[in-house]
């Protein structure tokens, strides 16, 4: 389940965790339609959207890990920011 903010995944074992949409850009970047259609890959090893291309492990949500995308988004904002320098 996702809203405009979270991204949420309910496992069988009773887990329910909720992670920042933004963490994962093309999920961020769809429609509502498009996330909300979505299927279970690899028995359980992850989830697919179609219409997004995105995938995502079951185990790399559990461990709160954003996607590759928005990482590299970051390592590019660090590299071309100057840093402040302290007074």
């Amino acid at each position: 389940m996702t809203t405009a903010e979270l991204l949420t995944v309910s496992y069988d074992d009773g887990r329910v965790i909720s992670l920042p949409l933004k963490w994962y850009p093309r999920l961020f970047r769809a429609t509502p339609a498009q996330r909300r259609n979505w299927e279970v890959i690899g028995r359980g090893y992850g989830v697919h959207w179609p219409d997004v291309d995105e995938d995502l492990s079951a185990e790399g949500l559990l461990q709160g890990r954003p996607a590759r995308e928005y990482v590299r988004s970051l390592e590019r904002r660090s590299v071309t920011r100057p840093q402040k320098l302290a007074a």
